[in-house]
């Protein structure tokens, strides 16, 4: 008994050791990598939140649930509408799943039948691919390069520091960051402001995290204000718009209030909507004013909504992958109903286009040329097969055919 008794408290005595030793380790890890993680930024409240600008520029910015949108005249956010039909293009978030518009995009140039939109809007995905299909067909080439070419493996920098816990995200994104600064050039932010003075509108959506709110931005109004960090502040949206959370890290926006700076955290556009098209006030609305005087919008779902049967694997992280993957889906699915629903009263001529087979896709190679180049394929050849486009929302079975 005397000896069980001392073996028990050797025991005791270890555990305890054992237990303060592994308490230190993981103190000292934490406070190591912690000094990782950037400054703390100035304090502010939801009341100047609300009334944050953006030094140096007015009016280029909304929410998209703003009470109603603004009526002046001379409004930078209303397109100079020019012809009987106007068009609207709206290209959703979907990572890798972009290379479907670019599809898209490559057989309506050949066909000959792409319209020149008076509105392009994009988000996440669709909001690096917005500005060259606003610019128009001769950029078709430089857009198949991005998503076809296999440079999209080169955006994978892993932040080993923190592997993500202790950092803004998985990703370091200074490779999407130095991505973005090579394709939107000081030429294509003058081709934009050209484009806007002549009536056009650029829109992209990023996410607030500070405030929960979807921002609207009017890159063509940022582009035609010829200040020197014009260019600056279009590539941090378009940054901040395909930051999808907890993989790359938010982009800190400065912004000013009553004399003070502070500066906004904003991310993936995708995390409010997966697309934009009008501001929801005008998809609730029940009045005249919601109509649409012949507008033509045409929705690109860079992703897939039909069911797509996977084995689940009983694992957190493809736990929560699977999870978000149907909640994407399911957001995707009430955005267009809501949106068919109005199209209905304003009298607007709809329609849309998503990924409508089912195409191997795995976690952990998140941007797959094999992948990019299946869904090209997919937007490419239904494109010219006039076999793409639906009138209303479709949500099927992966074994029908997909209806209109």
């Amino acid at each position: 008994m005397k000896f069980s008794a001392q073996a028990e408290t050797q025991r005791n005595f270890a555990t305890r050791f054992l237990g303060t030793a592994l308490a230190g380790i993981l103190i000292f890890v934490v406070a190591t990598l912690s000094g990782c993680v950037a400054p703390e930024r100035p304090a502010y409240n939801a009341s100047e939140a609300r009334r944050a600008e953006i030094a140096g520029f007015e009016n280029i910015r909304a929410h998209v649930d703003d009470p109603r949108p603004s009526a002046s005249i001379h409004d930078p956010w209303k397109p100079v509408i020019l012809k009987d039909k106007p068009t609207m293009l709206a290209i959703s978030g979907g990572g890798a799943g972009g290379a479907f518009a670019v599809g898209i995009l490559s057989a309506w140039s050949e066909l000959g039948t792409r319209p020149r939109f008076e509105v392009v809007t994009g988000v996440s995905t669709g909001a690096l691919i917005a500005p060259f299909a606003f610019l128009g067909s001769k950029y078709d080439e430089q857009l198949r390069r991005l998503y076809l070419s296999g440079e999209t493996r080169d955006l994978l920098d892993i932040e080993w520091k923190g592997a993500g816990f202790f950092s803004p995200g998985f990703l370091k994104g200074q490779a999407l960051r130095g991505n973005v600064e090579q394709n939107i050039t000081p030429e294509i932010l003058r081709r934009i402001a050209a484009e806007h003075r002549a009536g056009r509108r650029l829109l992209v959506m990023t996410t607030n995290l500070d405030t929960q709110r979807a921002v609207i931005w009017n890159i063509g109004a940022i582009a035609d204000s010829r200040r020197p960090d014009a260019l600056s502040l279009v590539r941090q949206v378009l940054i901040a718009s395909a930051s999808v959370p907890g993989i790359l890290p938010p982009v800190s926006i400065r912004a000013v209030v009553d004399g003070k700076h502070i500066e906004e955290l904003h991310s993936d556009g995708g995390s409010s909507a997966q697309f934009f098209t009008v501001p929801e006030s005008l998809l609730v609305t029940q009045n005249d004013h919601a109509r649409g005087q012949g507008l033509h919008i045409y929705v690109i779902v860079n992703n897939a909504l039909i069911p797509e049967f996977s084995m689940s694997r009983e694992r957190a992280l493809p736990i929560m992958g699977r999870a978000y993957g149907i909640l994407l889906k399911s957001q995707t699915r009430h955005g267009l109903i809501a949106l068919y629903n109005f199209a209905q009263r304003a009298g607007v001529d709809l329609d849309i286009a998503s990924i409508d087979e089912q195409v191997p896709y795995s976690m952990l190679d998140p941007l797959s040329v094999e992948y990019m180049r299946s869904v090209y394929r997919i937007g490419y050849e239904k494109t010219l097969d006039r076999g793409l486009w639906a009138r209303r929302p479709v949500f099927r079975s992966s074994d029908l055919r997909l209806a209109n």
